[in-house]
């Protein structure tokens, strides 16, 4: 969790902002910070600043992979545009916020909630995303019957989303 109450410091300084969407994996530490290992492994993370997005490319160049701040810290930030992932409708208003007086300064990660975190990244379809849902589901964090339901909020081709659902309904099984 520190480093990701770090990331939000430092990615708000850099655009000169108080909150930012965090939409990566590392998002599931808003709602989970003690989130199994497993689901911590990466060392990125994704992040866009709400009221600022035109500074992006600023984030991603001062914190970003191979910037002076991950040699230092030993993970970046990657400032890239929410748009880019695929998020269920609605998003916006089930963030799970992170914000401390002391740890983030009293600045404002806006995490993407857990179920919604899922969906995205079956949308997105990779290996590592399918396994990080996987796990998602074997750690009970998440529920079939919501992530279904978020799945069908993507704003996606209804083939795809008949897809993922059933890829959900499948693994569910083998669980």
């Amino acid at each position: 969790m520190t480093q990701l109450e770090h990331a939000i410091r430092a990615a708000c300084d850099v655009s000169r902002d108080t909150e930012l969407w965090i939409f990566g994996s590392q998002a599931i530490l808003g709602e989970f910070p003690n989130a199994p290992e497993s689901l911590r492994a990466s060392i990125e993370v994704d992040v866009q600043p709400k009221n600022r997005p035109e500074t992006v490319d600023e984030v991603d160049g001062t914190l970003g992979e191979l910037s002076m701040f991950h040699q230092t810290h030993g993970f970046y930030v990657h400032g890239i545009s929410i748009e880019s992932a695929k998020l269920p409708g609605g998003w916006e208003q089930r963030t799970v916020s992170v914000s401390d007086p002391i740890s983030t300064r009293n600045k404002t990660g806006l995490c993407v909630e857990a179920h919604d975190l899922a969906a995205s990244k079956l949308a997105a379809y990779r290996e590592k995303d399918r396994e990080f849902v996987r796990l998602l589901l074997i750690e009970k964090m998440i529920g079939v019957k919501t992530l279904t339901e978020r799945i069908s909020l993507l704003n996606a081709k209804e083939g795809l989303r008949e897809r993922l659902i059933h890829w959900v309904k499948i693994t569910a099984e083998e669980l």
